[in-house]
């Protein structure tokens, strides 16, 4: 797929439309169907389409692990730190009538804070689950060159190297090979 310029140049408008789609579902989660879950798989599936269509290399490059680590962390914290912010301006944990100047507004902000955190972390989640099995064939056939390139068989350690010594001993006993 990496070397078709069809599916190179539709792919550039679809990842941005994706994008945008995802954003959509995440902002209109509040007066219908849609929210964070929804908005984070849609989201992470603009940046498995970009790996799968310009190679892991590149999608690591647009999405560095650091980040989505940096991310998944930001969107959990966003969720447990807007029901702290109600504790501390006097309502129950993810209470969120108390965040704006009327209960109505408080619940709309509230509900957005929410909903971002969980599209966040799942969006990351989603991203580094992608990473983590379409790099695992990669990461097998490097292990395996490295270690036909060391050699067939790595050093045994000091305790299989002696009780191979005492089976071959022993069968020498066994078949007069010794004598």
């Amino acid at each position: 797929m990496q070397d078709d310029p069809v599916i190179r140049v539709i792919s550039k408008v679809m990842i941005p439309t994706v994008m945008l789609f995802a954003l959509y579902v995440q902002f209109h989660g509040d007066y219908g169907p849609g929210g964070g879950f929804q908005a984070g798989v849609i989201f992470a599936s603009a940046f498995v389409l970009n790996a799968m269509i310009f190679g892991l290399n590149r999608g690591r490059h647009v999405w560095p692990a650091h980040l989505n680590l940096l991310a998944i962390c930001a969107g959990v914290l966003l969720y447990g730190l807007t029901g702290v912010a109600s504790l501390f301006l006097g309502a129950n944990y993810l209470d969120y009538d108390v965040l704006g100047a009327t209960a109505k507004s408080g619940q709309h902000i509230g509900i957005l804070l929410v909903e971002f955190g969980v599209g966040l972390t799942v969006a990351s989640v989603m991203v580094a689950l992608f990473f983590t099995f379409a790099g695992r064939p990669t990461h097998v056939r490097l292990l395996s060159k490295m270690q036909a390139h060391e050699g067939a068989r790595p050093p045994a350690p000091k305790d299989e190297a002696k009780s191979e010594a005492k089976t071959k001993a022993t069968k020498d006993n066994k078949t007069g090979a010794h004598k």
